[in-house]
């Protein structure tokens, strides 16, 4: 009995060391039902467009990691690169400017399981490059509309036009960019194991379905295509030709995702929060929409504060949620993607990792404000 009780306890702290992020998001969903009783309303703080969306990327990355694509482009990138400091920009830069089409999450998603592939063993590079990788995402996805949730909803929202938009965040976008090629002089300069640069790929059938379920993807996201469908042909498509593929999706992190829309959405039902928001947001939304970010994250921060903000001041929102998905860990909840890839990683070192973040993204944060406050809007 008392070995059937050790090895129960071994296996609950196995589960809280594993899925950390899952069970404090867990633990404050439910301290929140104290504050707000459960209700038909815990239905809608969810955005159940995310969680599909989500999904459906996640079932397309498994897909084409099945079908050798990332061992393919893990082969021509190290066959193309000689060190480990060019290696680490060119997946930053694809990190920065795929981010703006396919969206932070996806530019992870993509990017994050291959890094993990090529800087395998070295984990000192590994850590610094995908921090960077996780950077590049969100600082680039504010250059578009549709390059994250947090815009999309603003821009819609607040009627931008395409010109208004990036007239606002196409400057930002550039000192981000700036900023992000001088971090690369934080990853060591290392030669690199040569990969077959001569490799080809040879697409099975199933390649061709994911290909197809990206496209799909991809059309949701830009809101061509409405979610729901894009979940029932991702369904389907997988049920028919390569269902074992169900099981390859981290199921945790989309339950992190819905305790983290639970959490924020009981919190802002209390009427005392919303009478605090509203007394120090005047004047000041910009500084406030980012701090805010940092214990709720910017999608949420942005639902929760257009409520509050004019679009005299939408501007000041816009910049403030998306320069604030740099900070803390769950700023933006697509950290925690690049965190939960790399911590199911082998002899993965997530406290080392976790400071690291923490003090690199706390350190864009604040030079990304002050030379936007300086270069951008000292001229506005």
């Amino acid at each position: 009995m008392a070995e059937k009780r050790a090895f129960g306890m071994k296996k609950v702290i196995k589960f809280l060391k594993s899925e950390t992020v899952l069970c404090i998001a867990f633990l404050l969903a439910l301290l929140s039902v104290f504050i707000t009783p459960p209700s038909m309303e815990y239905f809608d703080y969810i955005d159940y467009s995310v969680i599909a969306t989500l999904f459906c990327l996640m079932v397309t990355v498994q897909g084409f990691a099945k079908t050798g694509l990332f061992d393919f482009l893990s082969k021509k990138l190290t066959g193309r690169f000689k060190s480990s400091r060019a290696l680490s920009a060119a997946l930053t830069l694809l990190c920065f400017f795929m981010a703006m089409l396919i969206t932070n999450d996806v530019a992870l998603l993509t990017f994050v399981p291959l890094t993990l592939a090529l800087f395998n063993g070295r984990e000192k590079i590994l850590i610094r490059c995908i921090i960077l990788e996780t950077a590049a995402a969100n600082l680039g996805s504010m250059a578009t509309p549709i390059g994250n949730p947090q815009n999309l909803f603003i821009y819609n929202n607040y009627s931008y036009s395409l010109g208004e938009f990036f007239a606002v965040m196409i400057p930002i976008s550039i000192i981000s960019l700036v900023i992000l090629m001088l971090s690369l002089l934080l990853i060591p300069n290392e030669k690199v194991a040569h990969g077959d640069n001569t490799a080809k790929f040879k697409p099975a059938r199933n390649f061709f379905v994911y290909l197809a379920i990206f496209a799909v993807c991809i059309s949701s996201v830009a809101r061509f295509l409405d979610y729901r469908i894009c979940l029932l042909i991702t369904l389907i498509a997988v049920l028919i030709f390569d269902r074992k593929i169900l099981a390859k999706p981290d199921y945790s992190l989309l339950a992190t995702f819905v305790c983290f829309f639970i959490f924020v959405g009981n919190i802002s039902a209390v009427p005392a929060v919303s009478e605090f928001i509203s007394g120090i947001l005047d004047g000041r939304e910009m500084l406030v929409s980012c701090a805010l970010s940092q214990v709720i994250s910017n999608v949420p921060c942005a639902i929760m504060l257009s409520g509050f903000i004019s679009a005299e001041n939408a501007n000041s929102l816009l910049i403030g949620v998306n320069i604030g998905g740099m900070g803390t860990l769950i700023a933006s909840l697509a950290s925690l993607i690049s965190f939960k890839l790399y911590s199911r990683s082998e002899n993965a070192k997530k406290g080392r990792f976790f400071a690291e973040f923490t003090v690199y993204n706390f350190a864009v944060l604040l030079l990304t404000l002050a030379l936007t406050q300086y270069t951008v809007l000292s001229g506005q």
